[in-house]
């Protein structure tokens, strides 16, 4: 995997959006912040939010909401840190001090209203502040689900093959979630809690110029610095942890995608006990996480508190000692503790940073992910192609692992070509180097005489139709499921595909016809209809390329031959690849070419490899007999 991916517009995300957690230096996304320049980089760097900076972005859209949220936070601030110890020094000597008995009854209802006036102001000031910023963060996820689903459908298919797709819908659901609590929750602490404060040591520092001898309260402050060891302590075990929950989390996901996806292989297999046990040992190594982070998580508040206890208790001897009044003290006494109340809240955002890393680091896998496949910078326009196609030096290797090995062969068009071989040979990646699923390690795949790599993607794909032999139907209409072949086509045209495949006549025998849903995966199909719906999306397709990796398997015997009077019809004039893994499908083919370790080592007609290949021979009558 590589260190960094240069940023371009096709990279994921539209606008040339991708993650770049450590950019090169003299190549910086443009829509990150310039880190280096910040001048709060030495509290981001402490807060471990420098990860973070590259999610920022995400705030731009909702930057009033979030401005209008910041702002109410200040307001909270100051109303905690400074105003509330000043309304105390101001209200409580008014009602309490010699005099007092001389105000009117409306001066004391005056007085005693500004309480609550001062904790409304307060409360009303933190509701806005958190609702907005909560308003904020669903914006933010929604616009990283949206990048992220985004950059899985710009990745190569290689990319999947290596994981499993519970742990990616982890990442694109669970992981982005914390990430946007840790973006919207600590870009609103790292304003309200330090002016909070800010606003506590003011008014000390205004009250210690008034009095000499509350100066020494200032002092109680040192024990601030000590409460950042179990801060870092807690913020260390966090980040452990969480990487962990998060872990297996995702193997939770796949575990779960999985046994819906085999009901019918654990039912027959009588599964369903070994099932269940096996999910609740996921199940309990989850919670065993998962109470980790809730013991580091609730266990620091206490920790920072009992901490900081000890400064106010210094205070409150030292105002006994100098025979501070309680008028004097009790002021001083809130400020300080609304000095303490922040690093404790500072802390608990530590432990929300630690989290939100374990999932930051999952999703930085993703956005760093290269994009392999991808457009040329200077694009050729194909058009629609007629299909000569050409393999020069080509030679492909998964994970350094060869899989063809220096092919060369010209395929003229119009003509159906049948890939045969044992299983391994190399003929289902053959195959997948003409619509670009994957590109050569070496060599060139051209068509019509111009490189692949040469061609917009989708332009190239355009001119592919591709049946697989375990063909996948969306959640949808049977019609939908065929028009996805030509979405501009009309309703006749996907009556005519559907009849051209042999498959309008089941499908009308639904009582809702083609407006039929198929539900997830097809699930209300059998396996032989499925293909057909497939079959009828590529003759809608309509591609001068049509690739089959042995469509018929599924359909039975009369079907088969249907399908197979519909091919010859629909061959004319294109270039056929089938990846032919029984032989009976043959009698559509004009040359074979046979595969056996990566290499193409004999290709004709059927009769001459016969005669003259010994392993097409000794395959062909294991399977015919």
């Amino acid at each position: 995997m590589q260190a960094n991916v240069e940023p371009t517009e096709s990279d994921g995300a539209p606008g040339g959006f991708t993650f770049l957690r450590h950019p090169p230096t003299n190549n910086r996304h443009p829509r990150f912040p310039a880190i280096d320049a910040d001048p709060g980089r030495r509290l981001a760097r402490f807060f471990s939010v420098k990860a973070f900076y590259p999610y920022f972005v995400y705030l731009k859209p909702v930057a009033a909401t979030f401005a209008l949220a910041l702002f109410f936070g200040l307001l909270f601030g100051v109303s905690s840190g400074f105003g509330i110890p000043f309304m105390t020094q101001k209200v409580f000597p008014m009602i309490f001090d010699e005099g007092a008995d001389e105000l009117s009854i409306l001066m004391l209802v005056g007085v005693a209203s500004l309480i609550p006036l001062a904790f409304a102001v307060r409360g009303i000031s933190g509701f806005l502040n958190t609702y907005l910023i909560n308003v904020c963060g669903i914006r933010v996820l929604e616009a990283i689900r949206a990048d992220i689903f985004a950059r899985y459908q710009a990745l190569p298919l290689g990319f999947f093959q290596k994981r499993s797709s519970g742990d990616l819908v982890s990442r694109c659901l669970a992981d982005t979630n914390a990430v946007q609590m840790t973006i919207t929750n600590v870009a609103n602490d790292l304003i309200k809690q330090p002016l909070t404060l800010f606003g506590a040591v003011a008014y000390l520092t205004y009250a210690s110029l008034q009095s000499r001898e509350v100066f020494f309260l200032l002092v109680c402050m040192a024990i601030v610095p000590i409460c950042i060891v179990p801060i870092r302590i807690f913020g260390k075990k966090m980040l452990k942890r969480s990487r962990q929950a998060q872990k297996e989390l995702g193997g939770m996901t796949g575990f779960v995608s999985e046994s819906l996806r085999s009901a019918r292989e654990i039912r027959a297999f009588n599964l369903e006990e070994r099932q269940q046990e096996r999910f609740r040992e996921q199940i309990q190594r989850l919670l065993k996480f998962q109470l980790k982070l809730v013991k580091y998580k609730k266990g620091l508040p206490p920790v920072v508190e009992v901490v900081a206890s000890f400064g106010l208790a210094i205070a409150f001897l030292y105002a006994y000692r100098v025979g501070l009044s309680l008028g004097v003290f009790l002021p001083l006494f809130i400020a300080l503790y609304m000095c303490y109340d922040p690093i404790k809240k500072l802390g608990m955002m530590q432990n929300q940073l630690q989290k939100g890393r374990g999932a930051l680091d999952r999703l930085d896998e993703i956005m760093r992910e290269p994009v392999t496949i991808r457009d040329p910078e200077n694009p050729r326009d194909i058009g629609r192609l007629t299909g000569e196609i050409t393999f020069a030096g080509v030679s492909f290797a998964y994970d350094q692992v060869p899989v063809l090995r220096e092919i060369n062969v010209h395929l003229p068009r119009n003509q159906v070509y049948a890939l045969v071989g044992p299983s391994g040979a190399g003929k289902s990646t053959f195959a997948n180097l003409i619509p670009r699923f994957f590109d050569p390690t070496e060599g060139s795949v051209k068509i019509d005489g111009i490189d692949t790599r040469d061609m917009r993607l989708k332009e190239l794909r355009s001119n592919i139709a591709v049946v697989s032999q375990d063909p996948v139907l969306f959640d949808d209409t049977i019609f939908n499921n065929i028009l996805l072949g030509r979405p501009e086509a009309s309703r006749d045209e996907v009556l005519r595909a559907a009849e051209n495949a042999y498959a309008r006549e089941f499908i009308e025998t639904f009582d809702r016809g083609f407006d039929t849903d198929v539900q997830e995966s097809g699930t209300r199909l059998s396996g032989g209809q499925k293909q057909r719906i497939a079959l009828a999306r590529a003759f809608l397709k309509d591609a001068p390329i049509l690739i089959l990796d042995e469509a018929t398997s599924a359909l039975d015997s009369e079907s088969e031959e249907k399908i197979k009077d519909a091919l010859r019809r629909l061959v004319a004039g294109r270039t056929v690849l089938m990846i032919a893994h029984r032989f009976s499908t043959l009698s559509l083919v004009n040359r074979i070419l046979f595969f056996d370790a990566g290499r193409i080592t004999a290709e004709g007609p059927h009769e001459e490899l016969y005669e003259t290949c010994a392993p097409y021979r000794s395959l062909y009558v294991r399977q015919m007999g």
